[in-house]
């Protein structure tokens, strides 16, 4: 386990009863992890923001029914494989299908894959997720 250090935050009563509430509802076990998640979050958004490598996951929600949809996607793909480390296709119905796509790279070159999918004509979404990048990575 990582070195565990102590430390003191003074932060208005307000905040903290807000903050205490979300932590209640999230069920969080502690304050402490609470805040280490914030950190952990905001130090990822600020490597991602920097260009360190990073990694992450694209989610899509598309119907495959729409004209040429499937092919495009896959298109898209196949021009950002050095990227992509890999795929789950699931089929939520009938009509929709759910697929992640996890990637490791560049975060301007990661943007630009997902970009690239949001704009596909029929895409019902396209989500980017933040997870992490070497730098954030306890140890």
């Amino acid at each position: 386990m990582a070195d565990l250090v102590r430390f003191g935050v003074s932060i208005d009563k307000t905040v903290l009863d807000r903050f205490d509430a979300h932590i209640q509802e999230k069920a969080y076990p502690t304050r402490s992890k609470a805040i280490q998640d914030l950190i952990q979050e905001e130090l990822v958004r600020g490597e991602w923001q920097a260009g360190q490598e990073a990694a992450g996951t694209i989610t899509l929600v598309f119907d495959h029914h729409k004209r040429d949809l499937v092919n495009r996607i896959t298109d898209i793909q196949h021009d950002f494989h050095h990227i992509i480390i890999s795929s789950q296709h699931i089929h939520l119905d009938h009509d929709h299908c759910l697929e992640v796509v996890i990637v490791r790279g560049r975060p301007e070159t990661i943007h630009q894959l997902s970009d690239q999918l949001k704009t596909v004509k029929g895409m019902i979404l396209a989500s980017l997720n933040l997870a992490a990048t070497a730098g954030a990575l306890p140890g």
